[in-house]
């Protein structure tokens, strides 16, 4: 019996630190490392002892004999990437790695003294660099994100029905409570306490803050209401407090989604996935009440490319093609489709969709019964189409001035960007901060790491290693004496923060939050309810559970 990695794998690499006979692929030390869909273990070196399953954050890891039927495909999709490939070296003894954790120059602790650090952030980028810092270091860090509760990406970015993903959560939560971390959730920087404040108060500040603006379409109607941002969907079905429960309108038939990455299938799947599945997850409230009441029906995915360079993940493909109750079609509407699909290479994502109905959809008709998603490659849209919201989007095919989409909604995920942090430099090209190994550029002490460094690229996992070459920039210039001396100290800080916001929360609160939204779930029958607005968190973080609507 061999283990296979499953859809929820999150590439942080924890596996590969604790496999006995380098069998999972690719290794932080390898060219293809954050480059590859998800990690991959080779059936013919692996021992069958079971401690990637042990080990793995979000529970991404099963022995093949057991995978369930809609995960049966894993166990041939881990065995392909390793057919054309180079065998491992062979072990050299029962504790054997060609990787361990991730490594930088370390410094002796007589190196210099203990630093305070500060990461703004709570999201896996901020907490894997608060992670290297506590195990590493004996390093005092602050822990500052502008909402009231911490989690960043993993509570407000990962879709509610993957609830496996979200326990990477539980693993950056052990540090919320650490001895040498202080905690001030709801501060933001630029609005409560400057940059210069932040820096003027400890050794080092790291910020990881995102990409949270979604790009636009620059379409003509692109304003129009029923025209949103797939962010904002996403932060609504997940309670975000900065998205109104009233949002999205979910009243509509047919939804057209513009974009064929992860985020795209996310929202298709929430649209059309039956509510009773979604209230098994922690869904917004307000969202599993709009999606019971609503009306859509079908989904369509629109890609401006073919079939061959969608940029899903197979894993999310695979995902969709067991969603109970839900057809999956691709709109036959231009040659280039079928070639791409019926010549594609075993394992591609076009050779996906080769058991996908292929019909060419009469959009003039309403959506037939059921459920189902349609992909419709090669189309772009050209206009979001209505007066006082959005009915239809035009789009390329169909004729020379284009195919009419009757539509009530339209997302567009089309990629997301990075926004100027206060008081540091910004490249408005690429949506990032200008950095040297995460050293941000003319700004001694002040660091970046995630997607406000490289872009919105790559999941949960890849943050970890971008965070070790930040962790060892910072490090490095603390032995080489390069930071600037803080000006005040610990005590000062906290005194400057209560000044600026008496709502901010700390650890103690956090814990207080968890515990209301966990008995809000019980009381509901699910595992967690969220609240979903800035006064019901901080009230629920003073205690004030009883005050808490519903």
């Amino acid at each position: 019996m061999t283990y296979a990695i499953t859809q929820t794998c999150c590439g942080d690499a924890t596996c590969v630190s604790v496999c006995p006979v380098n069998c999972i692929h690719p290794t932080p030390d390898e060219p293809d490392f954050g480059r590859t869909e998800m990690l991959y273990i080779d059936p013919k070196s692996c021992i069958d002892c079971g401690a990637c399953a042990d080990a793995c954050p979000v529970d991404a890891v099963f022995p093949v004999d057991s995978l369930s039927p809609a995960q049966q495909e894993y166990g041939p999709l881990n065995a392909a990437y390793f057919a054309d490939r180079e065998p491992a070296p062979d072990p050299e003894g029962p504790n054997f790695h060609v990787w361990g954790e991730p490594s930088f120059k370390r410094s002796l602790p007589s190196d210099f003294a203990p630093l305070r650090v500060a990461v703004v952030g709570t999201g896996p980028a901020g907490m894997y660099a608060a992670e290297d810092l506590l195990l590493h270091t004996n390093a005092q860090v602050t822990l500052i994100d502008r909402l009231p509760v911490a989690g960043g990406l993993i509570r407000y970015g990962v879709a509610p029905d993957h609830l496996s993903t979200k326990k990477a959560g539980d693993t950056f939560a052990r540090f919320h409570t650490h001895p040498r971390v202080r905690m001030h959730l709801g501060l933001e920087v630029g609005r409560d306490v400057t940059a210069e404040e932040l820096a003027a108060h400890h050794d080092a500040v790291i910020y990881a803050v995102g990409a949270p603006a979604g790009r636009p379409l620059g379409i003509p109607g692109e304003g129009l209401p029923g025209s949103i941002c797939a962010t904002t969907f996403v932060s609504w079905y997940n309670a975000h407090p900065e998205v109104a429960p009233d949002a999205v309108d979910v009243s509509g038939e047919r939804v057209v989604v513009v974009g064929t990455g992860n985020v795209a299938l996310d929202a298709a799947r929430i649209l059309v996935s039956h509510p009773d599945a979604l209230a098994a997850g922690d869904i917004a409230g307000h969202a599993l009440e709009a999606l019971r009441a609503g009306s859509v029906r079908e989904v369509v995915v629109l890609g401006r490319r073919g079939p061959e360079d969608a940029s899903y993940t197979r894993s999310e493909l695979l995902a969709l093609k067991h969603l109970p109750g839900v057809e999956l079609v691709v709109d036959d509407h231009d040659p280039r489709i079928a070639a791409a699909i019926d010549g594609a290479e075993p394992g591609g994502r076009a050779a996906l969709l080769a058991d996908v109905a292929r019909e060419e959809v009469d959009w003039s008709r309403p959506p037939p019964a059921g459920r189902r998603i349609v992909f419709r490659f090669h189309s772009a849209p050209v206009e979001a189409l209505g007066e006082g919201g959005v009915r239809a989007v035009r789009v390329t095919g169909g004729g020379e001035d284009g195919r009419e989409i009757p539509a009530g909604l339209l997302l567009r995920a089309v990629g997301q960007r990075g926004l100027p942090v206060t008081g540091l430099p910004f490249d408005v090209a690429t949506g990032t901060v200008p950095h040297e190994g995460g050293r941000v550029a003319g700004r001694p002490g002040s660091y970046v790491v995630g997607w406000i460094k490289r872009g919105p690229s790559g999941g949960i996992g890849a943050n970890r290693t971008c965070a070790a070459e930040t962790v060892g920039t910072l490090l490095g210039d603390a032995v080489d004496g390069a930071l600037p001396a803080p000006e005040q100290g610990e005590k000062a800080f906290r005194r400057l923060v209560r000044r600026r916001n008496r709502r901010v929360v700390d650890a103690r609160g956090l814990a207080e939050i968890e515990r209301a939204e966990l008995a809000l779930g019980r009381r509901d029958g699910r595992p967690r309810v969220k609240l979903a607005t800035l006064p019901e968190l901080v009230a629920a973080a003073r205690g004030g559970r009883r005050r808490i609507p519903g």
